[in-house]
């Protein structure tokens, strides 16, 4: 069955919809205004011999396939805390949920997310990627569980053998199957596979600017919106080396012995792995060893080096960062991104280079840990989007924001504009009143403004609807017009330009 021909069966039952993918018949539910069907198999289970190997297409079934409950989540370490939530885990977890005002064909624009969570923990299955509130703007959302951590970012592939074969990046693999799914499928749910925009927050921008240095996602995606990018975190095949032998030392798995890691249980994976990421992060601030690989064959380049040549997929870019992203991993205490003065010097000084040692030069008062948390926002995601900005705005129409807003209870506690903090507005999620308090109507005002830009991006390549103020300018290096996201929206150009002059023109990376 072709996807172009799809067609839905049972559109006059509303409340248990059924809809023809070319696997097979998927029965949904309708809660009034909105189609939801979730858990559907985009690839096959990557089980067996197929764990740590490119997905292949999923199995046709016969009959309806129940599609009302998310599908299983990838294997990750177990959350704990507040808001924490308790799903079945299992590596056969490549399944696509779909969020849809209308069936059938009807050429509405497609938002297709993906989840962060510093590629090892997260699932679409969290309440914060909702898609029904801004479906119902008129946009089909699609959100998709994929291989994270060990089981899809650690790069195995200088191990393979002829008889033993580990392929890279298998993360990213995955993600192109959901794309592909898309295409094949989504006509069926009221989208166009010719109007598809890829977004995504932290590791999931991350995967999203990737994918822009990804030849074989042509055609794949025609958009892309990073929030809080960490483009730079793309690493060379020497050090995706490294960090893999220290995950088979983990193990007791010697080189020759590689093929054992396809047998041993996914739990004891999943604990080598986050345990090599605590470890890393500490003693290496600035890097994670769960990340996308620049292999030569699936990622050709680095994002930025692509981006700046021109050679990465020329799609209308919208990018940006919040002011102060690295307060989450400091209320969380995570290492992931370096929040301690004394992690932010060993940052510092591991980059090494003469451009890298004089940044702290432009940060007033460091290494004092105001200042020092503001140069890890900055390296970790801040600069990364300026630069990748930059580069795209040569080449195609490219739009830069700031997201600067907070209650009155995060910017007393001195947490701000943290991590995260843009998510609740962009799906439209509930956050608990206490958190949004002295700031419910501001932030609910705020939660339409960015739906608002962010669909008609998706709708027309252009963050500006139709009488919206104030008007939000294209980025270039000219006049670094940028959308500040707050109490009240405003553009500023080039915001923190001391601080980016301070960083040079270059390009500070860890390779």
């Amino acid at each position: 069955m072709n996807g172009r021909n799809t067609t839905v069966i049972g559109a006059d039952e509303r409340m248990n919809p059924v809809v023809a993918t070319v696997q097979g018949e998927v029965r949904g539910v309708y809660g009034g205004e909105l189609y939801a069907f979730k858990g559907i198999p985009y690839a096959a289970p990557p089980v067996g011999g197929l764990r740590f190997r490119a997905p292949r297409p999923p199995e046709p079934w016969n009959g309806v396939r129940d599609a009302t409950t998310f599908g299983r989540i990838a294997p990750q370490p177990i959350q704990s805390g507040p808001g924490a939530q308790r799903r079945e885990m299992s590596e056969d977890c490549l399944t696509v949920n779909v969020y849809t005002p209308e069936l059938g064909d009807a050429g509405l624009p497609v938002m297709v997310w993906i989840h962060g969570g510093a590629y090892y923990v997260g699932s679409s299955a969290d309440p914060l990627y909702d898609g029904t509130r801004l479906a119902r703007l008129g946009v089909v959302v699609v959100t998709f569980n994929y291989r994270i951590g060990p089981l899809g970012y650690i790069d195995l592939s200088s191990f393979s053998t002829a008889d033993d074969v580990f392929e890279s990046n298998v993360g990213q693999r995955d993600q192109l199957a959901a794309l592909a799914w898309v295409r094949d499928n989504i006509r069926a749910f009221g989208g166009s596979p010719d109007r598809v925009t890829l977004f995504g927050e932290s590791s999931g921008a991350g995967a999203v600017t990737t994918m822009m240095a990804t030849p074989s996602a042509e055609g794949l995606l025609h958009k892309a919106i990073a929030q809080s990018s960490p483009v730079g975190s793309v690493y060379s095949p020497e050090t995706a080396r490294v960090a893999a032998e220290r995950f088979l030392r983990r193990l007791d798995v010697t080189a020759d012995q590689v093929r054992r890691l396809r047998r041993i249980p996914a739990g004891a994976l999943i604990e080598a792995g986050a345990r090599l990421v605590v470890d890393t992060s500490t003693t290496e601030p600035g890097t994670i060893p769960v990340a996308p690989v620049v292999d030569g064959e699936l990622v050709t380049e680095y994002p930025l080096t692509a981006m700046a040549k021109g050679d990465a997929l020329r799609i209308p870019l919208l990018i940006g960062s919040n002011r102060d992203e690295a307060m989450l991993f400091r209320l969380l205490r995570s290492p992931i991104v370096p929040n301690t003065s004394k992690a932010v010097q060993l940052m510092v000084e591991r980059l090494g280079t003469p451009e890298a040692l004089a940044v702290p030069s432009g940060y007033r008062g460091y290494p004092r840990l105001r200042p020092a948390l503001q140069l890890s926002t900055d390296a970790a995601f801040r600069m990364p989007t300026v630069w990748a900005a930059s580069a795209q705005s040569r080449f195609a129409p490219t739009w830069a924001y700031e997201f600067d807003f907070a209650p009155p209870l995060l910017r007393v506690a001195g947490l701000g504009a943290m991590h995260g903090a843009e998510l609740p507005h962009v799906f439209g999620t509930p956050v608990p009143r206490w958190v949004a308090a002295g700031a419910v109507s501001s932030g609910r005002k705020l939660t339409e403004r960015m739906q608002r830009r962010w669909v008609s991006f998706a709708t027309d390549g252009d963050p500006n609807p139709v009488g919206m103020e104030p008007f939000w300018p294209r980025y270039d290096t000219d006049s670094r017009y940028t959308y500040v996201f707050g109490g009240r929206d405003r553009i500023v150009s080039d915001p923190h330009g001391r601080i980016r002059q301070a960083w040079g023109d270059g390009i500070i990376a860890f390779r």
